[in-house]
């Protein structure tokens, strides 16, 4: 198992690897609600036929020469002013191509009234950890680094990654990327929503490299070449595949992660009902409230304010709340509670039972219209007490962390 099958080098693991079994895309991922997607601005400073010609070192791009063309004060205001139009409220990990860049870039944003820490490989441990912890827990909005936060670094909430250098190798700007598509724990962050990523590139990794879904190749080569482009209608800039507003004009085209349309979306989150291992139930007939539950768990989504709210809970299980946001997001995390706390054969629902009229004694803690209902099965009245009996814990789960999230708005 691997998030990094194709080295950078451009040497193949074939000797390692006979074959690939499986490979999950990042679109798969987002469109399951199991990571946000980008919004991708590609903006030139003035600096990209520049940056265009920096040589290549025999491990990436010489980052001195990047230095000397991005670490200016007109490009460094640039880029202040940019973040400040697209994406001022959220954390951010902004990734620089020297110390004395990264130096330069963190003063700016402290000067602009952004709270900013700065981390680079000749810190100490601790006072990396203690800039980390003031990021992380602390006042500071923005995280400054060179080469270190790369891979391995998590902090979910973060909600905009800007990139002020080059990137020979695509895996590099996957990694960079993905600091900031995880989606968000509400019990672990109260109050945070995410629904995507903002990126600001500044520098040319976006259109060198284009789509960040990546072929998996075990006999190794790299790919050089033109990245596919199209025309803004609005302005006529010509502007990456994989964009979706126009970084000159603002023309916004439909949502989607790189070449995937809208409807992938969408099909997506049907296929992931499907795929289920459990029937969900529309409890009202309003698609507001959906649950399934098996034997020892249950898991629901519902919707309130124009958020959707994951629960889960069950048997010898205290209720919490596993996510905020998209629908999808939230089908996706209710859907791994389930998992995560039933046997594939506890309430499957290809199972017989599910689909038998209701227990007497099911009738009996159910509103008495329901004894009516002759379309009404075995699971559904299960769904609808799961639902009854929690509702007070639902309620509260979902109601505070819609307070939460007000306030902090």
């Amino acid at each position: 198992l691997t998030a990094t099958p194709n080295r950078g080098d451009g040497q193949g693991l074939r000797e390692v690897f006979s074959n690939v079994a499986d490979q999950i895309t990042l679109g798969e991922m987002i469109a399951s609600g199991h990571l946000v997607p980008p919004r991708t601005f590609v903006i030139d400073v003035g600096a990209q036929e520049a940056l265009g010609k920096v040589r290549r070192t025999a491990h990436d791009f010489d980052m001195d020469e990047v230095a000397a063309i991005l670490n200016t004060a007109p490009i460094t205001q640039a880029v202040i002013k940019h973040w400040k139009e697209k994406a001022r409220e959220r954390k951010t990990i902004v990734f620089c191509s020297t110390v004395a860049h990264a130096e330069n870039v963190t003063e700016a944003f402290v000067a602009a009234g952004a709270a900013a820490v700065l981390v680079h490989g000749e810190l100490s441990d601790a006072d990396r950890k203690a800039r980390l912890a003031d990021y992380e827990t602390g006042s500071a909005q923005v995280v400054v680094n060179v080469a270190v936060l790369t891979e391995g670094y998590d902090y979910t909430p973060t909600g905009c990654i800007v990139l002020l250098r080059l990137s020979s190798y695509k895996s590099t700007l996957i990694q960079m990327v993905g600091r900031g598509l995880r989606t968000v724990d509400p019990e672990e962050h109260p109050g945070i929503v995410k629904t995507d990523c903002i990126v600001l590139d500044f520098g040319t990794a976006s259109l060198m490299h284009g789509s960040l879904e990546q072929e998996v190749n075990l006999d190794g080569q790299l790919h050089q070449g033109e990245v596919p482009t199209k025309e803004c209608p609005e302005c006529g800039a010509e502007v990456p595949l994989a964009c979706m507003e126009c970084p000159l004009c603002g023309y916004v085209w439909e949502r989607h992660h790189d070449v995937m349309p809208l409807a992938d979306f969408v099909m997506s989150e049907i296929d992931l009902l499907k795929r289920s291992n459990f029937c969900w139930c529309d409890l009202f007939g309003c698609d507001d409230a959906l649950m399934a539950a098996g034997f020892n768990a249950w898991g629901g989504v519902f919707f309130l304010n124009g958020r959707w709210f994951a629960v889960g809970g069950g048997k010898d299980l205290r209720a919490r709340l596993l996510a905020v946001g998209e629908r999808t997001v939230c089908l996706a995390h209710a859907d791994d509670w389930l998992n995560e706390n039933e046997s594939q054969d506890s309430a499957h629902k290809t199972r017989r039972w599910l689909r038998e009229s209701p227990t007497q004694r099911q009738l009996q803690f159910l509103p008495p219209q329901y004894s009516q209902d002759f379309s009404l099965s075995r699971y559904q009245a299960s769904a609808l007490l799961s639902f009854q009996f929690n509702k007070r814990a639902i309620h509260r789960l979902v109601y505070a962390e819609n307070e939460r999230y007000l306030e902090a708005a």
